[in-house]
């Protein structure tokens, strides 16, 4: 295991402080490695969704190239709604 050495700031250093003398942990450093932990795994879950949203960006890019697409026309929609939920 390495050894760090941090600055906190006093909020910061009270917050663990407290935790670990509520028994939440059994030493700061413990905690601040629960903090890790948790700033990894929301890395991983934001570089995830990046993933995902490339992914969905390059489905319509493609679809784009494949002229897949249509002009979309919000008047014309609104009345096909209101055409459909006029007869329900």
């Amino acid at each position: 295991m390495e050894k760090a050495s941090i600055t906190l700031t006093e909020a910061h250093h009270q917050l663990l402080r407290a935790a670990v003398e509520a028994g939440e942990y059994a030493s700061i450093s413990e905690a601040i490695r629960d903090a890790l932990r948790g700033w990894e795994l929301k890395r991983q879950m934001q570089q995830a969704e990046l993933e995902d949203l490339r992914r969905e960006l390059q489905k319509g890019i493609d679809d784009l190239e494949a002229g897949r697409v249509v002009e979309w026309d919000p008047e014309g929609m609104k009345q096909r709604l209101r055409a459909k939920f006029a007869n329900s």
